[in-house]
């Protein structure tokens, strides 16, 4: 079975008949054999590649649905103790090319003992959680 389109969580059309849990760095794909819950093949076969948000539908060649779910994943979630703070933190992290979901009051990264020591000398409270990743893209991925 391939997977010939994907289908932004907005513009769903149906309820999915199956489903795959992914880490941020694997919902970005193009070209990827998986294997769904109910343990089918399906060959990810898009036309560019593109990072599949959490809820986003694959729609397979017979016309059935595939909704792909963000796995929880361990990150580190950084606070800061004021707004230019925040920046700060945020600027580093991006200095260094990091994936980072950057948040109103947080921003989460996948964990680094070394990089969390840094923000820490920073000033800013660093925090071991699990939960599910969506990082920002980026200017030039298109998003």
């Amino acid at each position: 079975m391939r997977a010939l389109k994907h289908i932004r969580l907005s513009d769903t059309p149906g309820q999915a008949t199956d489903g795959i849990e992914l880490s941020a760095q694997d919902r970005h794909l193009r070209r990827k054999l998986i294997i769904t819950e109910s343990g089918n093949e399906v060959l990810v076969d898009l036309p560019l590649a593109i990072f599949i948000e959490d809820g986003d539908h694959l729609e397979l060649e017979d016309g059935s649905y595939l909704e792909v779910r963000a796995a929880e994943e361990d990150l580190l979630e950084i606070k800061a103790v004021s707004g230019a703070h925040h920046a700060l933190l945020a600027w580093h992290i991006g200095n260094r090319h990091l994936a980072a979901q950057i948040e109103g009051d947080r921003i989460l990264i996948l964990r680094d003992h070394v990089i969390a020591l840094m923000l820490e000398q920073l000033g800013a409270t660093v925090t071991k959680v699990r939960e599910q990743f969506s990082p920002e893209h980026g200017a030039y991925h298109g998003h």
